[in-house]
């Protein structure tokens, strides 16, 4: 048995070097190779009107091998253990199939419970931590403490006070308990009550309802909106209503589970393009146009692009401008998630758009959500009027779901007000966002580590790669008294684990210092400083810096 599993070892371990070999290659040909030809780099200059620098450094050789070897010896580990389970040696905490179900089709993959059981049950605590405050720029924390390896926690009745959130999608500051938008929502909770319960189509139509449209309509310069009371269903419940058999879904392959879902569910045909890589898009959209629908080979009914404004866990911007220009060229619909950027983004804080100075007629529907920079909760679509008109009859969020909480409501239109300033103030939340994201970027690229994604955005992903150092690094970040969001598999491919900071107007220069200093002695103690870039040098400044940076 022990000389088996040795072979077995040897084997994960050589197969494990051999495919980071080819991986490496891949990547370094394929960087190479997909260098735009001149002429079509300088029409790409064109469409932007300032730099676009985005870094995505390419993983060391090592560093690679060990996250392989890391991966593997927990895999030899699990299977060690689910031997000792069957056998009864060691009692398993997690559901399983029951032994007179055997036959029967599972219920859930093999490996995703595996890895669940064996693997992520590992660094658990990492996740799903009480909070029992504000999600401001500090937070309090429950303490627990867990018995048993993961598998049941206990509060131990401890609180941890004053906790740096350096996690919460907070950008603009709004998610407080005071100040004018706290204030306003709770006189709307007194008028108004705290729930609809009724659709919009019944009698869960309010004027504030109303009121939201058509200041969101005028915030993102469109000629209507509408409002939803989950940013999920946003994307989930609309584009089915958008696309169905015979039309093309052409998608990111980063875009977000919801748009996944919703792409999934409207029965198009769903064909992924590399990310943020227009030279894949345009050829899906050249072979679209030339060989039709299969089989058939007749036209297609509708082709949908599918991008975000901003990338959740990779921190890069869309290139909007190029995909637009693509999107005439060729005549399909454009649809933009802006779930991210609304509120982060542009001088006016109008999202990608107003980042990149584009008109909003270009793009044909515009979505986002009030999770992040409004400190709410819902999602909205703007666009043409009849396209609004259109949604209100056939999308399911519109006809089946609850209408949006008031006091949510008016969280929103007073926060948006802000933002346009309306209420008399100035975007200093804007301006500060910016600085913040600047300044927390630029000293962690000094520092040594390797962050991915556009200097301008808010969303900061920090490379971890090897499984043992996600739960070792949100443990000692909570020891000093920061919080911070890590990030594996299936969120991420599986050798490309991370640590998410989200920046916020909120945070004082003080808050990141301090944020920084932790960082920077973690990234110390194991040993995440990867960069091999000049770390006081600066990034490519054309708008190719993406391909470009993997010839570093």
């Amino acid at each position: 048995c022990c000389t088996l599993m040795l072979f077995y070892a040897v084997d994960v371990y050589f197969g494990a070097f051999c495919s980071v070999s080819i991986f490496i290659f891949q990547c370094r040909f394929t960087s190479y190779s997909s260098f735009p030809p001149q002429n079509h780099h300088a029409s790409c200059t064109l469409l932007y009107k300032k730099p676009f620098v985005e870094s995505f450094e390419e993983t060391p050789l090592l560093v690679a091998v060990l996250t392989y070897m890391g991966y593997g010896i927990l895999t030899i580990f699990g299977y060690l253990r689910d031997f000792l389970r069957d056998w009864k040696f060691e009692k398993c905490h997690l559901a399983r199939e029951r032994e007179e179900q055997k036959d029967f089709v599972p219920l859930y993959q093999d490996f995703e419970n595996f890895y669940t059981r064996n693997l992520y049950m590992r660094i658990r605590d990492n996740w799903n931590r009480p909070i029992c405050s504000v999600p401001g720029a500090k937070m309090d924390l429950v303490e627990r403490v867990t018995p048993d390896y993961n598998w049941t926690f206990e509060h131990t009745g401890n609180v941890l006070k004053d906790v740096i959130n350096m996690g919460s999608y907070n950008y603009l500051g709004f998610a407080e308990n005071t100040g004018t938008c706290a204030d306003a929502a709770s006189e709307c909770t007194v008028k108004y009550g705290v729930g609809v319960s009724s659709t919009r189509q019944e009698i869960g139509n309010l004027d504030k309802h109303e009121e939201l449209e058509k200041l969101v309509a005028g915030f993102l310069g469109v000629e209507s909106s509408m409002a939803f009371g989950m940013g999920f269903a946003t994307n989930s419940m609309n584009i089915p209503a958008l696309t169905g058999k015979g039309c093309l879904i052409l998608s990111d392959e980063l875009n977000h589970a919801s748009l996944v879902l919703g792409a999934r569910l409207s029965g198009s045909t769903i064909r992924v393009f590399k990310h943020n890589n227009m030279q894949s898009l345009e050829k899906l959209l050249r072979d679209a146009i030339v060989h039709g629908q299969p089989r058939t080979h007749r036209p297609w009914k509708k082709i949908l692009i599918l991008v975000e404004g901003i990338y959740s866990m990779e921190g890069s911007i869309v290139r909007l401008p190029e995909v637009i220009a693509l999107k005439k060229k060729y005549e399909a619909y454009l649809y933009l998630d802006e779930a991210h950027s609304i509120g982060a983004l542009g001088p006016r804080g109008r999202g990608v758009v107003d980042y990149f100075g584009l008109d909003p007629s270009d793009v044909d529907i515009m979505m986002g959500t009030f999770t992040k920079s409004f400190g709410a909760a819902g999602g909205y679509i703007g666009g043409k009027k009849e396209l609004i008109d259109y949604l209100r009859l056939h999308s399911h969020s519109a006809i089946h779901a609850t209408s949006m909480s008031p006091p949510i409501t008016q969280q929103i239109i007073t926060s948006m007000k802000c933002i346009m300033g309306e209420d008399g103030t100035t975007l200093g939340e804007l301006c500060q966002l910016s600085e913040n994201t600047t300044y927390f970027r630029r000293r962690l690229h000094e520092m040594g580590f390797i962050i991915y994604g556009n200097n301008d955005s808010p969303v900061v992903p920090l490379m971890l790669y090897m499984p043992a150092k996600i739960g070792a690094f949100g443990r000692e970040m909570l020891k000093r008294n920061i919080g911070t969001v890590v990030v594996g598999f299936p969120a991420t491919p599986i050798i490309e684990s991370r640590a998410r900071f989200c920046v916020s107007a909120a945070h004082t220069r003080e808050m990141l210092d301090k944020a920084l200093n932790a960082i920077s002695e973690v990234g110390d103690l194991l040993q995440l400083k990867y960069s091999r870039k000049n770390r006081h040098g600066s990034e490519g400044t054309d708008c190719f810096s993406f391909l470009e940076s993997h010839q570093d």
